[in-house]
Protein backbone atom coordinates (compact mmCIF):
# COMPACT_ATOMS: atom_id res chain seq x y z
CA UNK A 1 0.00 0.00 0.00
CA UNK A 2 1.18 3.68 -0.50
CA UNK A 3 3.03 5.22 2.36
CA UNK A 4 1.14 8.44 1.55
CA UNK A 5 -2.01 6.23 1.78
CA UNK A 6 -1.43 4.97 5.00
CA UNK A 7 -0.87 7.67 6.53
CA UNK A 8 -4.34 9.65 5.32
CA UNK A 9 -5.55 6.61 6.54
CA UNK A 10 -4.35 7.19 9.55
CA UNK A 11 -4.90 10.68 10.02
CA UNK A 12 -8.97 9.52 9.35
CA UNK A 13 -9.27 7.29 11.97
CA UNK A 14 -7.52 9.64 14.31
CA UNK A 15 -9.62 12.38 13.04
CA UNK A 16 -13.15 9.85 13.68
CA UNK A 17 -11.71 9.05 17.05
CA UNK A 18 -11.47 12.79 18.06
CA UNK A 19 -14.78 13.10 16.67
CA UNK A 20 -16.16 11.92 20.32
CA UNK A 21 -16.70 14.19 22.95
CA UNK A 22 -14.65 13.35 26.33
CA UNK A 23 -16.89 12.18 28.99
CA UNK A 24 -18.40 14.89 31.13
CA UNK A 25 -16.93 15.65 34.91
CA UNK A 26 -17.04 13.57 37.97
CA UNK A 27 -16.30 13.79 41.52
CA UNK A 28 -16.20 11.84 44.20
CA UNK A 29 -16.85 8.31 44.03
CA UNK A 30 -16.56 7.92 40.15
CA UNK A 31 -15.34 4.19 39.90
CA UNK A 32 -18.48 2.03 38.75
CA UNK A 33 -19.32 -0.76 36.76
CA UNK A 34 -23.18 -1.26 35.13
CA UNK A 35 -24.28 1.79 36.17
CA UNK A 36 -27.83 3.15 36.39
CA UNK A 37 -29.13 6.43 36.93
CA UNK A 38 -32.55 8.09 38.35
CA UNK A 39 -33.21 11.56 39.96
CA UNK A 40 -35.57 11.07 43.05
CA UNK A 41 -39.22 12.77 42.41
CA UNK A 42 -39.70 14.85 45.28
CA UNK A 43 -35.45 16.81 45.78
CA UNK A 44 -34.45 15.82 42.08
CA UNK A 45 -31.25 13.91 44.00
CA UNK A 46 -29.12 11.65 41.58
CA UNK A 47 -29.00 8.00 42.36
CA UNK A 48 -26.84 5.86 40.74
CA UNK A 49 -26.83 2.06 41.20
CA UNK A 50 -23.88 -0.30 40.26
CA UNK A 51 -22.56 -3.84 40.04
CA UNK A 52 -20.96 -5.15 42.97
CA UNK A 53 -21.50 -5.04 47.00
CA UNK A 54 -25.32 -6.74 46.50
CA UNK A 55 -25.31 -3.63 44.68
CA UNK A 56 -23.84 -0.25 45.49
CA UNK A 57 -25.23 2.96 45.39
CA UNK A 58 -24.67 6.43 45.77
CA UNK A 59 -26.37 9.76 45.48
CA UNK A 60 -25.54 13.51 44.53
CA UNK A 61 -27.18 16.61 43.40
CA UNK A 62 -26.12 16.76 40.28
CA UNK A 63 -24.79 14.46 37.50
CA UNK A 64 -21.09 15.58 37.66
CA UNK A 65 -21.00 14.22 41.49
CA UNK A 66 -19.48 14.91 43.95
CA UNK A 67 -21.00 11.09 44.36
CA UNK A 68 -21.15 10.38 47.63
CA UNK A 69 -22.16 6.21 48.31
CA UNK A 70 -25.15 5.15 50.44
CA UNK A 71 -24.41 1.53 50.44
CA UNK A 72 -25.86 -1.62 49.67
CA UNK A 73 -29.40 -1.72 48.16
CA UNK A 74 -29.62 -5.68 49.55
CA UNK A 75 -27.32 -5.89 51.86
CA UNK A 76 -27.87 -9.78 52.56
CA UNK A 77 -27.98 -10.50 48.66
CA UNK A 78 -31.33 -11.76 46.45
CA UNK A 79 -33.84 -13.99 47.99
CA UNK A 80 -33.51 -15.47 44.36
CA UNK A 81 -31.95 -19.32 45.35
CA UNK A 82 -28.94 -19.29 42.47
CA UNK A 83 -24.74 -18.90 42.62
CA UNK A 84 -24.10 -15.92 43.04
CA UNK A 85 -27.17 -14.18 45.14
CA UNK A 86 -24.52 -12.03 47.29
CA UNK A 87 -22.72 -11.27 43.59
CA UNK A 88 -25.74 -9.04 41.98
CA UNK A 89 -25.19 -7.55 38.60
CA UNK A 90 -25.98 -4.50 36.43
CA UNK A 91 -28.92 -2.93 38.08
CA UNK A 92 -32.22 -1.04 36.02
CA UNK A 93 -33.72 1.71 37.83
CA UNK A 94 -36.61 3.10 36.73
CA UNK A 95 -39.97 5.04 38.47
CA UNK A 96 -43.11 2.59 38.34
CA UNK A 97 -46.30 3.88 39.07
CA UNK A 98 -44.71 6.17 42.10
CA UNK A 99 -42.13 3.43 43.53
CA UNK A 100 -39.04 3.20 42.77
CA UNK A 101 -37.99 -0.25 40.94
CA UNK A 102 -34.37 -1.53 40.42
CA UNK A 103 -34.14 -4.66 38.37
CA UNK A 104 -31.01 -6.91 38.96
CA UNK A 105 -28.98 -10.07 38.19
CA UNK A 106 -28.28 -13.09 39.98
CA UNK A 107 -25.91 -15.78 37.98
CA UNK A 108 -21.71 -15.97 37.88
CA UNK A 109 -19.16 -15.35 35.58
CA UNK A 110 -19.99 -17.03 32.23
CA UNK A 111 -22.84 -18.93 33.25
CA UNK A 112 -26.35 -19.82 32.07
CA UNK A 113 -27.77 -20.45 35.83
CA UNK A 114 -29.35 -16.80 35.85
CA UNK A 115 -31.72 -15.18 37.09
CA UNK A 116 -33.50 -11.23 36.93
CA UNK A 117 -34.89 -10.12 40.37
CA UNK A 118 -36.66 -7.00 41.40
CA UNK A 119 -36.62 -4.77 44.22
CA UNK A 120 -38.55 -1.45 45.23
CA UNK A 121 -38.50 1.19 47.54
CA UNK A 122 -40.70 4.88 48.23
CA UNK A 123 -37.24 6.79 48.94
CA UNK A 124 -34.05 4.87 47.70
CA UNK A 125 -32.98 5.66 51.70
CA UNK A 126 -30.62 3.26 52.97
CA UNK A 127 -32.58 0.24 54.05
CA UNK A 128 -35.64 0.60 52.40
CA UNK A 129 -35.48 -1.66 50.06
CA UNK A 130 -37.74 -4.46 49.71
CA UNK A 131 -36.58 -7.66 47.56
CA UNK A 132 -39.86 -9.36 45.61
CA UNK A 133 -37.14 -12.19 43.78
CA UNK A 134 -37.47 -13.46 40.96
CA UNK A 135 -39.53 -11.65 37.97
CA UNK A 136 -39.90 -15.08 36.52
CA UNK A 137 -37.33 -14.23 33.95
CA UNK A 138 -34.36 -17.03 34.13
CA UNK A 139 -32.24 -19.75 32.42
CA UNK A 140 -30.88 -22.71 32.16
CA UNK A 141 -28.49 -24.12 30.05
CA UNK A 142 -31.62 -25.66 27.80
CA UNK A 143 -32.12 -22.56 26.42
CA UNK A 144 -30.38 -20.63 23.99
CA UNK A 145 -30.32 -17.10 26.01
CA UNK A 146 -28.58 -15.88 29.36
CA UNK A 147 -31.37 -14.00 31.73
CA UNK A 148 -28.88 -11.14 33.24
CA UNK A 149 -28.67 -7.26 31.91
CA UNK A 150 -32.10 -6.22 32.65
CA UNK A 151 -33.86 -3.12 31.01
CA UNK A 152 -37.30 -2.08 31.31
CA UNK A 153 -39.08 -0.37 28.51
CA UNK A 154 -43.00 1.35 29.35
CA UNK A 155 -44.06 1.61 25.67
CA UNK A 156 -46.96 3.75 25.89
CA UNK A 157 -48.92 1.95 29.08
CA UNK A 158 -47.31 -1.71 28.12
CA UNK A 159 -43.85 -2.63 29.91
CA UNK A 160 -41.27 -4.91 27.96
CA UNK A 161 -37.93 -6.01 29.62
CA UNK A 162 -34.74 -6.20 27.45
CA UNK A 163 -32.35 -8.69 28.53
CA UNK A 164 -29.30 -11.04 27.52
CA UNK A 165 -25.55 -11.50 27.40
CA UNK A 166 -23.60 -13.45 24.88
CA UNK A 167 -25.33 -16.97 23.53
CA UNK A 168 -28.01 -15.63 21.25
CA UNK A 169 -27.88 -11.99 22.81
CA UNK A 170 -30.27 -9.71 23.42
CA UNK A 171 -33.87 -10.85 24.04
CA UNK A 172 -37.55 -9.07 25.23
CA UNK A 173 -40.38 -10.42 27.14
CA UNK A 174 -43.70 -8.36 27.59
CA UNK A 175 -44.57 -7.72 31.47
CA UNK A 176 -47.55 -7.83 33.59
CA UNK A 177 -49.08 -4.53 34.45
CA UNK A 178 -47.26 -3.33 37.54
CA UNK A 179 -44.21 -4.73 35.46
CA UNK A 180 -43.13 -7.03 38.32
CA UNK A 181 -43.70 -10.75 36.32
CA UNK A 182 -42.80 -11.53 32.97
CA UNK A 183 -46.07 -11.95 31.30
CA UNK A 184 -45.32 -13.78 28.28
CA UNK A 185 -42.58 -16.22 26.28
CA UNK A 186 -39.54 -13.92 25.60
CA UNK A 187 -38.08 -13.72 21.58
CA UNK A 188 -34.70 -12.30 20.13
CA UNK A 189 -34.11 -9.03 19.08
CA UNK A 190 -31.08 -8.33 18.56
CA UNK A 191 -28.33 -11.21 17.77
CA UNK A 192 -24.71 -11.06 16.22
CA UNK A 193 -24.03 -14.75 14.45
CA UNK A 194 -20.10 -14.43 14.12
CA UNK A 195 -17.61 -15.25 17.03
CA UNK A 196 -18.91 -15.96 20.63
CA UNK A 197 -21.83 -13.46 20.26
CA UNK A 198 -20.35 -10.63 22.06
CA UNK A 199 -23.06 -8.70 22.52
CA UNK A 200 -24.57 -7.72 26.11
CA UNK A 201 -26.07 -4.97 28.19
CA UNK A 202 -28.73 -3.84 26.10
CA UNK A 203 -30.69 -0.14 26.96
CA UNK A 204 -33.95 1.06 24.86
CA UNK A 205 -34.84 4.29 24.69
CA UNK A 206 -37.68 6.44 22.87
CA UNK A 207 -37.08 9.22 21.49
CA UNK A 208 -39.03 10.76 18.69
CA UNK A 209 -40.80 8.05 16.35
CA UNK A 210 -38.11 5.73 17.38
CA UNK A 211 -37.19 2.93 20.01
CA UNK A 212 -33.61 3.07 20.19
CA UNK A 213 -31.95 -0.09 20.92
CA UNK A 214 -28.39 0.58 22.31
CA UNK A 215 -26.01 -2.30 23.85
CA UNK A 216 -22.58 -3.11 24.86
CA UNK A 217 -20.51 -5.31 21.72
CA UNK A 218 -17.15 -6.63 22.54
CA UNK A 219 -14.46 -7.86 25.61
CA UNK A 220 -15.57 -6.07 28.79
CA UNK A 221 -13.69 -7.00 31.36
CA UNK A 222 -9.54 -8.38 32.25
CA UNK A 223 -7.86 -5.59 30.33
CA UNK A 224 -4.96 -5.42 32.93
CA UNK A 225 -4.19 -9.71 32.60
CA UNK A 226 -4.89 -9.95 28.65
CA UNK A 227 -5.83 -6.97 26.23
CA UNK A 228 -8.04 -7.53 23.02
CA UNK A 229 -7.41 -7.29 19.54
CA UNK A 230 -7.18 -3.71 18.53
CA UNK A 231 -11.27 -3.43 18.19
CA UNK A 232 -12.12 -5.96 20.03
CA UNK A 233 -12.84 -4.03 23.24
CA UNK A 234 -15.83 -3.09 24.51
CA UNK A 235 -18.09 -0.18 22.38
CA UNK A 236 -21.45 0.73 22.74
CA UNK A 237 -23.81 0.39 19.75
CA UNK A 238 -27.16 1.12 18.62
CA UNK A 239 -30.21 -0.12 16.17
CA UNK A 240 -33.52 1.73 15.83
CA UNK A 241 -37.03 0.65 15.08
CA UNK A 242 -40.94 1.78 14.86
CA UNK A 243 -41.56 -0.79 17.21
CA UNK A 244 -40.89 -1.58 20.89
CA UNK A 245 -41.02 -5.43 19.84
CA UNK A 246 -38.77 -5.94 17.15
CA UNK A 247 -37.68 -4.49 13.26
CA UNK A 248 -34.11 -3.09 14.76
CA UNK A 249 -31.74 -2.03 12.00
CA UNK A 250 -28.91 -0.04 12.05
CA UNK A 251 -27.72 3.35 9.94
CA UNK A 252 -26.80 1.12 7.08
CA UNK A 253 -30.39 -0.80 7.17
CA UNK A 254 -28.42 -3.83 8.46
CA UNK A 255 -30.85 -6.04 10.64
CA UNK A 256 -29.92 -6.03 14.32
CA UNK A 257 -31.03 -9.88 14.29
CA UNK A 258 -28.42 -10.22 11.65
CA UNK A 259 -25.07 -8.42 13.13
CA UNK A 260 -26.48 -4.80 12.75
CA UNK A 261 -25.30 -2.00 15.20
CA UNK A 262 -24.32 1.78 14.46
CA UNK A 263 -21.20 2.45 16.90
CA UNK A 264 -21.97 5.25 19.14
CA UNK A 265 -19.38 5.50 21.32
CA UNK A 266 -15.85 3.23 21.43
CA UNK A 267 -12.30 3.87 23.02
CA UNK A 268 -10.68 7.04 22.18
CA UNK A 269 -8.26 9.37 23.33
CA UNK A 270 -7.65 8.61 27.14
CA UNK A 271 -11.30 6.38 27.24
CA UNK A 272 -10.96 2.50 26.54
CA UNK A 273 -13.38 0.03 26.16
CA UNK A 274 -16.67 2.04 26.90
CA UNK A 275 -19.60 0.35 27.89
CA UNK A 276 -22.50 -1.21 30.51
CA UNK A 277 -24.71 1.80 29.19
CA UNK A 278 -28.18 3.64 29.51
CA UNK A 279 -29.68 6.76 28.58
CA UNK A 280 -30.88 9.35 31.11
CA UNK A 281 -33.32 12.40 30.01
CA UNK A 282 -32.01 14.82 32.43
CA UNK A 283 -34.63 18.00 33.22
CA UNK A 284 -31.36 20.02 32.29
CA UNK A 285 -29.29 18.10 29.75
CA UNK A 286 -31.30 16.37 27.81
CA UNK A 287 -30.98 13.02 26.70
CA UNK A 288 -27.38 11.71 28.67
CA UNK A 289 -25.89 8.32 27.36
CA UNK A 290 -23.97 7.38 30.77
CA UNK A 291 -21.69 4.24 31.23
CA UNK A 292 -18.35 3.33 32.29
CA UNK A 293 -15.28 3.34 30.90
CA UNK A 294 -11.25 2.48 31.49
CA UNK A 295 -9.75 5.88 31.78
CA UNK A 296 -6.42 4.55 30.41
CA UNK A 297 -3.89 7.63 32.79
CA UNK A 298 -5.66 5.40 36.06
CA UNK A 299 -5.18 1.70 35.42
CA UNK A 300 -6.81 -0.91 32.99
CA UNK A 301 -8.05 -3.11 35.89
CA UNK A 302 -11.93 -4.28 36.40
CA UNK A 303 -12.06 -2.15 39.79
CA UNK A 304 -10.98 1.18 38.19
CA UNK A 305 -13.68 1.66 36.13
CA UNK A 306 -15.11 4.97 35.71
CA UNK A 307 -18.49 6.41 35.23
CA UNK A 308 -18.94 8.31 32.54
CA UNK A 309 -21.60 10.66 30.52
CA UNK A 310 -22.24 12.67 27.60
CA UNK A 311 -25.00 14.64 26.21
CA UNK A 312 -26.87 12.85 23.41
CA UNK A 313 -27.58 14.73 20.25
CA UNK A 314 -30.32 13.23 18.49
CA UNK A 315 -30.77 15.91 15.20
CA UNK A 316 -29.85 13.35 12.83
CA UNK A 317 -32.01 10.49 13.70
CA UNK A 318 -29.26 8.77 15.11
CA UNK A 319 -27.32 9.30 18.24
CA UNK A 320 -24.42 11.46 18.22
CA UNK A 321 -21.84 11.71 21.30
Amino acid sequence: MNIYRVVNLALLFAALADAYANPGSCSGECVVSDPTLIQRSSDNVYFRFSTGNEISYASSSSIEGPWTVIGSMLPEGSSIDLAGNTDLWAPDAHIVDGLYYVYYSVSTFGSQGSAIGLATSETMEADSWTDHGSTGVASTSAVTYNAIDPNLIDAGGTYYLNFGSFWDDIYQVPMNSDATESSSSSYNIAYDPTGDHAVEGSYMYQYGDYYYLFYSAGICCGYDTSMPAAGQEYKIKVCRSTSVSGGFVDEDGTACTDGGGTIVLESHDDVYGPGGQGVYTDPSLGPVLYYHYINTNIGYADDEKQFGWNQIDFSTGWPVV
